[in-house]
């Protein structure tokens, strides 16, 4: 029998995927459990549906993502950090502080985690700064340390 998964099941597949079952473990497992549904035609055609309506949300939020990396690319983010002699920064400049310094000035959210420096910010200067915002896009941004 013909099924449509609605959770992943341990060796039947994964939710969503249209799998082949024994009639006695769809009725007797799967249905009770709701944890498929019969493959009808109506069914498939709604699987159908679901699946292209995820695909354009991804790719409009890849472009949305695209767009937001054209509009930032190469822009400075100014940021003041207290230094000694030579411009030696006490301490580092974190990427939690460039993701703060980028949603003030530019006012785009980006977690930390997204934030690729090259290397350690330790003094003063203008740093690149490579910001993930989606996958398989990424925008270059640099970072201007300043002393306080």
């Amino acid at each position: 029998m013909k099924v449509i998964l609605k959770a992943d099941v341990k060796g039947a597949g994964k939710n969503g995927e249209l799998v082949t079952v024994s009639d006695g473990y769809a009725r007797n497992f799967l249905f009770p459990r709701g944890l498929a549904v019969e493959a009808s035609q109506h069914a498939i055609h709604q699987l159908k549906d679901k699946e292209a309506a995820a695909k354009r949300r991804e790719e409009q939020k890849k472009a949305d993502a695209q767009e937001t990396a054209n509009r930032i690319a190469d822009k400075t983010v100014k940021m003041t950090a207290k230094a000694g002699q030579g411009g030696r920064l006490f301490g580092s400049v974190t990427a939690k502080e460039i993701a703060e310094a980028v949603a003030k000035q530019l006012d785009i959210e980006v977690d930390k985690r997204k934030v690729e420096l090259s290397g350690d910010i330790k003094s003063c200067g203008t740093y690149e700064v490579k910001l993930h915002l989606y996958p398989g896009v990424s925008a270059r941004v640099y970072a201007m340390v300043t002393e306080e």
